[in-house]
């Protein structure tokens, strides 16, 4: 499901204008995105977690031509599904 769906899907459960259903799913999503950029946990329960990790520098390779690279220190998101998700997804609770 990309984000497109996910607005007409919202739009049509919740009886809304398409317009209204993007700018609540946009509003979510940049709340989500201001609280990982401060480095603060997003926890929904019965879905997930989400925190932000910091990976150190490593020496990797170009994948094309095998030459090495130096790849940077980064902090990106990192997402743990919760029980009750995992649960559903694989069809153990309803």
């Amino acid at each position: 499901m990309n984000k497109s769906e996910l607005i007409e899907e919202l739009s049509m459960r919740m009886a809304l204008h398409p317009k209204k259903a993007e700018f609540l799913v946009n509003t979510i999503l940049t709340s989500m995105i201001n609280a990982m950029k401060q480095s603060r946990r997003i926890e929904i329960r019965g879905f997930g977690s989400f925190v932000m990790r910091q990976y150190r520098p490593y020496v990797g390779r170009n994948p094309k031509t095998g030459e090495k690279i130096k790849v940077k220190e980064k902090i990106l998101p990192f997402f743990k599904a919760g029980k009750d998700m995992r649960d559903r997804v694989n069809g153990e609770a309803q």
